[in-house]
């Protein structure tokens, strides 16, 4: 039996499993924590992974590895291959202004996302690469290339010290603000534009079965994924396939040909992990929506599903606009969450508790509807995240989102799919193993276009627009 390892590397931690090269059956696993903040030494994920990596009965036994990690984090390296500062990871905002300086030098939202697909925002690497170049120049002076957090790691794990090694892959590539999934290369153009005339070295982009080096003991380091991406090769997610995630923040990605020119910047023109383009929205507000009204109702979440779910579709007419956290799909920072069209009659507990769940669900529609707009056909819906374990979301998202759901079972799918890939690396076919993520549970129900309708009519009433 041949054994892969796949690695996820979070912003939270660092997870691995090794499995059967064959099956996927996870043989054994194990995890780290990472430090938190915005901002992080790249040696303190080198470090979890070592840790990791023990705790699982180490690699001496695996024949390929892959990471998948958090994406648009700026790692900077000397021309030595040191660490020119800490990492600015995705979720630092110091870059915001920059980001807007760069929408307009370049002419506007429209000609980033014809360039690259992308509109910068703060999470963006290249607005982090011009928040250096403005107020660390000693640093981006000292910078002679720029990586992700999973090519560095891929990078360290073979031991290579030599810049031209660094690899990367066009999942993690694409979300750069420099890299086009739709052509498949880079803009130097634009990362010079970031870096204010400098042009550091970048990794180069293989391919998805391709090798980006090997460890010492001669296993071979798989392309590597950004997290989405890696996530939906652990799904096995396909063309027709849209993966709604439920965590801190709502993701909506699916899997298809199109490669998207937003100019809203809503929906970013992300690469998958297999060739295919992986369009994405991703909004500020996800599974602790649900948190907050249970805690507002002072019930726990079991209770809180009997509540939403005793309540009829549209709850009376009452609505919840999600914006707790204000919003970034649409683009309403300053946004706050309201509860629309409240009267004596239907102001109670359960339509309470249905108008949250429909409307994190109508959210996440809304997020559906920007990705077909571009062509993108959605057969099926791939329910995960936190926010996947309510039986009031599972059972009311298939009327909502408008197509079945399913819901697989609870599993570290980042590092699943990057064992995937490490497997393709390793057997070198066509198309990757024929995994599967284990039982997964359907759900259907009669669509209710309705609730969206009563939700859409309410998002503009919402304060901050």
């Amino acid at each position: 039996m041949s054994l892969v390892a796949g690695i996820d590397s979070s912003t939270q931690s660092c997870k691995i499993v090794v499995c059967d090269a064959e099956s996927g059956a996870v043989v054994r696993s194990a995890s780290a924590p990472h430090p938190g903040g915005t901002e992080i030494d790249p040696h303190r994920w080198w470090d979890a992974l070592q840790t990791t990596v023990s705790a699982a009965g180490g690699l001496d036994d695996v024949a390929a590895i892959s990471v998948g990690a958090q994406q648009h984090g700026m790692v900077c390296l000397d021309r030595n291959g040191q660490v020119v500062r800490d990492a600015l990871l995705w979720n630092d905002t110091r870059s915001a202004s920059s980001a807007a300086d760069l929408v307009e030098e370049l002419g506007g939202a429209a000609e980033w996302a014809k360039a690259v697909g992308v509109v910068p925002v703060a999470s963006i690497t290249a607005t982090k690469l011009r928040w250096l170049a403005d107020n660390e120049p000693e640093h981006a002076d000292a910078t002679a290339a720029v990586c992700l957090p999973h090519d560095w790691l891929s990078w360290r794990l073979s031991g290579s010290t030599d810049l031209a090694d660094l690899r990367t892959d066009r999942s993690d590539a694409s979300g750069t603000g420099y890299f086009s999934a739709e052509t498949d290369t880079y803009r130097p153009d634009l990362l010079e534009l970031a870096m204010r005339g400098r042009r550091p070295a970048v990794p180069a982009v293989v391919g998805p079965r391709d090798a980006a080096g090997r460890l010492p003991n001669g296993a071979v380091i798989g392309a590597g994924a950004g997290d989405n991406a890696a996530a939906a090769l652990g799904l096995g997610a396909g063309p027709g396939d849209c993966i709604v995630s439920l965590g801190t923040s709502g993701v909506v990605s699916a899997v298809g040909s199109a490669a998207p020119h937003d100019a809203e910047g809503i929906v970013a023109g992300f690469a998958d992990a297999t060739g295919r383009q992986l369009p994405l929205v991703c909004t500020l507000n996800g599974a602790p929506v649900l948190a907050a009204s249970a805690a507002m109702l002072r019930v726990d979440f079991d209770e809180f599903d009997r509540l939403a779910l005793s309540a009829p579709p549209g709850a009376e007419g009452l609505t919840l606009v999600p914006y707790l956290e204000g919003e970034r799909s649409p683009n309403l920072p300053r946004a706050r969450g309201a509860l629309h069209g409240v009267t004596v009659g239907n102001f109670n507990s359960a339509n309470v508790a249905r108008a949250s769940v429909e409307g994190l669900l109508s959210s996440m529609a809304y997020c559906i509807d920007k990705i077909v707009g571009y062509g993108v056909d959605i057969e099926r819906v791939i329910l995960v995240g936190g926010g996947a374990r309510s039986e009031a979301v599972r059972r009311i998202a298939p009327a909502i989102l408008g197509r079945p759901v399913e819901v697989p079972p609870p599993g570290e799918y980042v590092a699943l799919g990057a064992a995937r890939q490490a497997a393709w690396a390793l057997a070198q076919q066509d198309s990757p193993p024929s995994w599967t993520p284990g039982l997964v549970t359907p759900y259907t129900a009669t669509p209710t276009p309705q609730v969206v309708e009563q939700y859409l009519a309410a998002q503009p009433l919402t304060l901050g627009q």
